[in-house]
This record gives C-alpha cells, structure tokens and sequence, in this order.
C-alpha cells in the first residue's frame, strides 16, 4: 500500500515527506493506522548524526493507533483494537523476557532497523527504506511485531496515548520500577523536557517528600511546577549541585538524570546523599563517557544506574499508565505543548531543539485503510 511518510536521507537535513511503500503484515505482525506521534529527543540523535544508523530511515518510536489488519498466527490483537507502539518488541522467550525485563530483550537476531525476519517492509521505488526500533510511526501506518502493540482501553485518547510509549513510560518507569522510590524520599530530576517532567510526577506519585526540578530554561520550571515539583533550580544562575546541597543540607536520596549530558550525569552523582542513587534516563551521543571518582563508591556508598524505558514490561505497564491517566492520577494534557501534522514535522523538532516545548506531538488525519476482507484474518475490521 501507498502511503505519506518523513524519511531522513541525511543527518542534518530536514526529513522528506513524501509517498513511499508499505506491505501488509506477515507472520507474526500487525498493521497499525497511526493517530498520533511524539516528537521525541530519541529521534533527534539520528537527525544530527549522534547516533548511528541506517539511511534512508523512517523515524518516529512514540505513536499510537488502531490495529487495521493482523498477519498469521497473531493471537492477542484483532482490527479495530486501539493500541501504544511498543519500541522495544520483544521475543517473549529469552532469559530477559522470563525473568520480567522484556526491554532488555536479546532473543531477535535481527537489527532493530529491520523486522524480526531481517527485512523491512518499507521501500520506494524498489529501494529499501528502513525501520527505527521496529516503529517507525512518523508515517501514516506501520507494520509492527505483535509485541510492539499493546492493546489499551477504546476510551484512552490516543493523541494522549502516544506520549505513554516513551515519555511517560520511560521517566514515571524511571522512578516506580528501576529505583523503587521509597515515600518521603528526597529527589532531585534534571532536566525537565517530556521524559525530566513525567520523572517529577512519578516521583509525586511514589511519595517522594521533596521533589526539585533542575533545568536553564524558566518555562521547563513552570511546567515542573504544574507536575508536582516542590522545589525548582535554574542552573543557568550557578552551581546545581551547591544549589541542592543548600536546600537540602545533605544531598538527595535519588537523582534523575533525563537529557543525556555527560556533566549533567555527574552532577547527578554529586547532589547525592551519602547512601544515594543516580538513575540516568537520558540517552546521550553513543560515543560520550562519564569519569566518575573510583574511591567515592566505596566512602559513599551511592551507587548509579541506568534506566531503559523505565524498566517497562509493557503489556501490564503501558495499560495500567492509561488507566492512572483516565482515573485523573497522572497528567499528560499539560504536556502537550503544540500539535503539528506530518507535513510539518521539521518545524515541530526546531522548535524541541529550542526548548520551546515541554512535548510536541504530530496528528494524523488518516482515514482507515480499504483493505480486502480476505486480508482481515482474526476479525471483521469495523467500519
């Protein structure tokens, strides 16, 4: 089928929408019509180049959709299901997977930019376009493994459901699953974008005490403040980790780190209290390094560690979110700075480059595809 994608020929040019090939789902997979799409820092390593990956590539890992078709031997989606992208589908069988830590995943020995079968789905003109996470929903529909679509109430907005494959998955997941805050605790969030703001409300919801806000731009502390920030820092205006030693008189219990900055990880480690945790969210450049003091570990006894989509295991984490969301526990309307359509995707990652917005999201107008009904296997698609 044809259909409107962005796709990235160069790092450091604008993407290219335009009218590129999809085939139907094989085994295993499913056909997803894409609603909505976050604009996300992930994406944007790959445009500049910071991360290396396979050109052309259609980007896009934070979506949300309906299920329009379903390849053989898919047994827990049918048309018509709404659905949150899962970036990191997972094979179900590995030890990771057993254990319950399906996003460390190691039983597909294909790359990520491919299906599980090593081959893409995406072309034009005859030529291979490539996948990115297996999502690739900066386009109008994706081909998906089946566990790279998790199925969530019909009543979830899925212009709000998006956001939950990453930015409210990884930064909430940050704080409840990878360091199991304890109520009371003290914590500190650096950087206040999507993932910085969603670590603030996991950190209310968790029951932290006290919770600090630390970024340079005013209105990210404005909007940390309308998450559950009790306490807000600009770096710009000096040192941030004296700034928390000061409000706090002896460091924090955790500290969350969500941009991705080599100095910003270490003064994560710094603001600590003795016996702390750093938990670093961001993602950086794939070739940066942090240099952190080898005798602090043991005087201390802080401890850092890395938190990967917030230690999701997404077919109970990425509902129970919808259902916190619709039960007014957990907030992603105030997240949603701007809406942009597909046509203006480069000018929405301008202006998360400029700090502009706390998250962007781009809305799709798609109508259902017109698929034969022979070609619907599981259920009868609804009109």
């Amino acid at each position: 089928m044809k259909m409107k994608a962005a796709v990235l020929y160069e790092p450091n040019k604008p993407m290219v929408v335009e009218t590129i090939e999809l085939e139907e789902p094989k085994e295993g997979e499913v056909l997803v019509r894409i609603v909505a799409a976050g604009v996300c820092y992930s994406d944007y390593h790959i445009m500049l180049g910071e991360w290396t990956h396979l050109l052309p590539v259609v980007l896009g890992h934070e979506g949300a959709g309906v299920v329009e078709q379903v390849g053989p031997g898919v047994s827990r989606l049918t048309p018509g299901q709404s659905v949150i992208l899962n970036f990191r589908a997972n094979c179900g069988t590995c030890h990771y997977c057993i254990i319950g830590r399906p996003v460390l995943c190691n039983g597909v020995d294909a790359p990520r930019n491919t299906m599980f079968d090593g081959s893409s789905r995406l072309s034009k003109d005859g030529k291979t376009i490539h996948h990115f996470a297996r999502t690739s929903c900066f386009a109008e529909y994706a081909v998906v493994p089946e566990s790279g679509a998790v199925a969530i109430r019909a009543d979830m907005p899925l212009d709000k459901a998006c956001l939950v494959g990453c930015s409210v998955m990884t930064g909430v997941g940050a704080v409840i699953n990878t360091a199991k805050i304890e109520a009371g605790s003290s914590v500190a969030v650096i950087g206040c974008g999507g993932i910085g703001l969603n670590a603030v409300q996991g950190a209310a919801l968790g029951g932290a005490n006290q919770i600090i806000a630390i970024d340079m731009l005013e209105n990210k502390l404005d909007y940390a403040r309308t998450f559950g920030a009790t306490d807000t820092i600009n770096a710009s205006t000096g040192d941030a980790v004296a700034q928390v030693m000061n409000l706090t008189g002896r460091g924090v219990d955790y500290a969350f780190e969500a941009i991705g900055n080599t100095q910003t990880i270490h003064q994560a480690y710094e603001m600590l209290a003795p016996g702390g945790t750093a938990v670093v969210v961001g993602m950086a450049p794939e070739n940066d390094e942090v240099s952190i003091n080898a005798l602090s570990f043991p005087r201390t006894e802080k401890s850092i560690v890395g938190s990967w989509y917030g230690g999701a295991r997404p077919w109970v984490d990425l509902p129970r979110i919808s259902d916190l969301y619709l039960n007014g526990k957990l907030k992603i309307d105030p997240m949603i700075s701007r809406t942009y359509g597909l046509d203006e995707i480069n000018t929405a990652y301008d202006a998360l480059a400029a700090g502009e917005v706390a998250r962007s999201i781009i809305v799709f107008e798609c109508p259902p595809a017109v698929i034969p009904r022979s070609k619907v296997l599981g259920a009868s698609r609804p009109d």
